[in-house]
């Protein structure tokens, strides 16, 4: 890239300032550092070459940043923009980042305010096509950049499984509700063979905006499935017990627009580790399938969910096949390199490289 981002004075607007969350060490500040990039946590008040906003941003203050000849891209990866008008969480979204002090000043219309920071900065980045066309109406330089997962680094070799059949999922408790989607078919498959349901989460979390009116997260794992064990995500084990399961599942609500919007980085850890996995026909999942030769593996319907669990828990050389397909997939597309210059290629078109 011509542009040394290193002659420039960078900002990062975090998610958190311990920059341990995954919207921090998955995307920018992994390209920074495998890229010797000095930045610091940004401000406001301060004058700036570069500001890089990540969505737990307040966009009421970088909306209107306007000091010097800054450049501002906007890190925007869930489909807010794609949520009904009459979505009541969506309503209060702005009134509640406002009271819980996520921002300085009062923005009612959320939805505005996300499209008054598209359309202030100079590059804004997504994760999926659906989303990039309802950004590209307010910025005309919109990239596609999913997260670097090199932190998932064990590789599945043994396909086989026993009597009882291990299902495994990793991610936020408050991602778990879609299990109730496919409660009764997990239920009715389980009569026949066992199966255990292993999430692998935070053991507790906040169920008002992440942060507020904290939960623990065995209430609801309980509530999904009978046989189910639960452990706390730390980053050396993870892989490990993803890896010791048989078959990975994602299932998330079809009919909801930020659900559905979700792109398939879940779908592209698992493959990183040649890890099968069924998952629900989003748009995003529904491509990455077609595209890797698994089609049937993206259900839809509370059938296809059978059907194909039915399949696959059956036919070990069904799920080897998956696994090497999508790892074969990941490693093709979704490379860390492959992902470091979409990076550079977004900065070289904000910076004029």
């Amino acid at each position: 890239m011509a542009i040394d981002l290193n002659k420039l004075k960078i900002g990062y607007v975090p998610y958190d300032n311990k920059l341990d969350q995954p919207g921090d060490s998955r995307r920018f500040c992994y390209y920074a550092k495998k890229r010797n990039i000095a930045f610091e946590i940004a401000d406001p008040s301060r004058n700036y070459d570069l500001v890089i906003v990540s969505e737990h941003g307040d966009l009421s203050a970088w909306s209107d940043y306007r000091k010097g000849d800054a450049k501002v891209v906007y890190d925007f990866i869930d489909s807010y923009l794609a949520i009904s008008r009459r979505n009541l969480k969506g309503i209060l979204r702005g009134l509640a980042k406002y009271v819980t002090g996520q921002s300085r000043h009062l923005r009612l219309d959320y939805w505005k305010a996300i499209e008054s920071m598209c359309r202030r900065a100079d590059a804004v980045i997504c994760t999926t096509d659906e989303q990039r066309q309802d950004i590209s109406k307010f910025c005309k330089n919109v990239r596609i950049i999913l997260d670097i997962h090199t932190l998932y680094n064990k590789v599945k070799t043994d396909y086989s499984s026993h009597k009882v059949f291990n299902l495994v999922w990793e991610g936020y408790p408050h991602n778990l509700p879609p299990f109730f989607e496919i409660k009764d078919v997990l239920k009715e498959i389980n009569a026949k063979r066992k199966i255990a349901l292993h999430l692998v989460t935070n053991l507790t979390y906040g169920q008002f905006m992440g942060r507020y009116w904290k939960r623990h997260t065995t209430d609801i794992a309980r509530k999904i499935f009978e046989n189910v064990y639960l452990y706390d995500w730390n980053e050396q084990l993870c892989p490990t017990i993803i890896c010791a399961c048989d078959m990975a599942i994602v299932p998330l609500f079809l009919n909801d627009h930020l659900s559905s919007g979700k792109p398939e980085d879940k779908l592209a850890i698992f493959w990183r580790m040649g890890m099968p996995a069924i998952v629900s026909a989003t748009a995003a999942h529904t491509r990455v399938m077609a595209q890797a030769g698994l089609q049937n593996m993206a259900c839809r319907t509370p059938h296809e969910w059978k059907a194909a669990l039915e399949y696959y828990m059956a036919n070990e050389s069904a799920r080897q096949h998956a696994g090497l397909s999508g790892r074969t997939f990941i490693e093709t597309h979704r490379s860390e390199e492959k992902i470091l210059e979409q990076w550079d290629n977004l900065f070289a078109s904000v910076l004029g490289g």
